[in-house]
């Protein structure tokens, strides 16, 4: 290669920059704070970060100085998961309000595309919180599913028309399908992009930092569970739109936010039908591989049986993760298994019910992670769905109503208390507290 004067002043004056930043640093090397990807690993003020997770996805509600918030409940959930040894949260940043049966109200953005102030406050609270325990969010920037309006009520905004997930009328696939359009949809996009560049420019209110500058944002997530369809046929209509907006995403957050991760959100191959070189490629403009794993919604066990078909489910789930291990390996990047939950036994929704299956389930999740983060390998953590803590069902059928504050982490559609672990759940916090004792003694 011919090294020409141009390249040679270009050069030297990098060096001058580098010496003038702090540490010696370059200016496109984030500081030590910020959590990056080197190859397979995730890093932290340069040792490997292993996330012991939890989802909390309504940090945002509880944060909010309004009617619907609770600053200190949000404050003493935090400090529960930090005595459980959890270093990572990950939130919901984004709530679309809509004509959706299911969807949580109040929303980021209101039936008529205005923002929520008090919800953006509530953010802001949420992070600087978690910013002061030392503890790390992934933001989820919307939602296939209909239960914080998501994509679906984009689209709604965009063209008047929209499914309700369940609705006898349009039986599945028909609700996934119809989501996937999204991302063909040029004003739908754009609508999209919108609420993901205002958060980008955001200065939090109780910190004054700007988000693109806040280490405690781990990562920018694109959606929850993002699909590109339910059936095959959909799948394969929808691939290049699908792939072109995860790009196209991450470039818009990569532009503005250098310094921090990009993550899709993705079950895996639950969300592609089986086709491995499609979540393959859709991870390929983004920093990690995630995976969800649920196996009673998958039907790999059955809630009235968990004895019986906990043992094939166990197989079950111990093939995906190495399928998903595969893919990260192929990719040359870290897996974050960044959902996984599982019923109480019999699956009963109450606090006293006990939970034998579902730490036999975690055990089986974290000690894939563990002999991960003692071989090497890609695995880099976890988050287990869910944070319930000191909420209990407000009414006796365990079913949220529009108007409940009780927030747990059952989102709505879902009966309150199927997998959230409470903050009575003294075995579940044993097992947790074991794994996060682990990582901290051999990070």
């Amino acid at each position: 290669m011919t090294i020409t004067r141009r390249d040679a002043l270009a050069g030297a004056s990098a060096a001058v920059a580098a010496l003038a930043l702090p540490g010696g640093a370059t200016a496109h090397e984030p500081p030590p704070a910020f959590v990056t990807r080197e190859g397979t690993r995730l890093m932290r003020h340069g040792k490997p970060y292993r996330i012991v997770g939890a989802n909390l996805w309504y940090a945002a509600w509880l944060g909010a100085d309004a009617e619907f918030g609770d600053r200190a409940r949000l404050l003493r959930e935090l400090d529960r998961l930090k005595a459980l040894g959890i270093n990572n949260l990950r939130i919901m940043a984004a709530a679309e309000e809509g004509p959706l049966r299911n969807s949580i109200k109040p929303g980021f953005t209101r039936a008529d595309g205005l923002e929520n102030p008090a919800l953006f406050e509530g953010l802001d609270f949420a992070l600087a919180a978690i910013a002061e325990r030392r503890m790390t969010a992934v933001l989820v920037l919307s939602n296939f599913w209909e239960w914080s309006g998501g994509l679906q009520t984009i689209q709604w905004r965009a063209t008047g028309r929209f499914i309700d997930m369940g609705d006898p009328a349009h039986p599945w696939p028909a609700f996934a399908d119809a989501t996937a359009a999204a991302y063909a949809n040029p004003q739908v996009v754009a609508l999209y992009l919108l609420h993901v560049r205002a958060l980008l420019a955001r200065r939090n209110s109780v910190t004054g930092t700007r988000y693109a500058d806040d280490p405690a944002i781990m990562s920018w997530q694109l959606a929850n569970e993002p699909r590109p369809g339910g059936s095959d046929a959909a799948i394969a209509a929808n691939r290049a739109a699908y792939l072109a907006w995860i790009a196209k995403t991450a470039e818009v957050i990569r532009a503005i936010a250098p310094h921090q991760l990009v993550s899709l959100g993705q079950e895996g191959t639950q969300a592609t039908n089986g086709d491995g070189a499609l979540v393959a490629e859709a991870h390929a403009a983004v920093d990690y591989v995630t995976a969800h794993i649920w196996p009673l919604n998958w039907s790999w066990v059955r809630g009235d049986d968990l004895e019986g078909t906990w043992p094939e489910g166990k197989r079950k789930v111990e093939a995906y993760i190495a399928a998903h291990v595969a893919i990260a390996e192929a990719l040359g990047k870290p897996l974050l298994i960044e959902e996984f939950g599982f019923p109480r036994d019999g699956e009963a929704y109450a606090p006293g019910v006990a939970t034998t299956f579902r730490e036999a389930y975690y055990r089986t999740i974290y000690d894939a992670v563990e002999t991960s983060w003692s071989t090497g390998g890609v695995i880099g953590g976890s988050n287990f769905w869910a944070w319930n803590g000191e909420a209990r069902a407000a009414h006796p059928d365990a079913r949220f109503r529009d108007g409940d504050r009780a927030y747990m982490g059952d989102p709505p559609h879902e009966p309150q208390g199927w997998y959230g672990v409470f903050d009575s759940d003294a075995a579940m916090h044993r097992v947790i507290r074991a794994h996060a004792a682990l990582a901290a003694a051999t990070a």
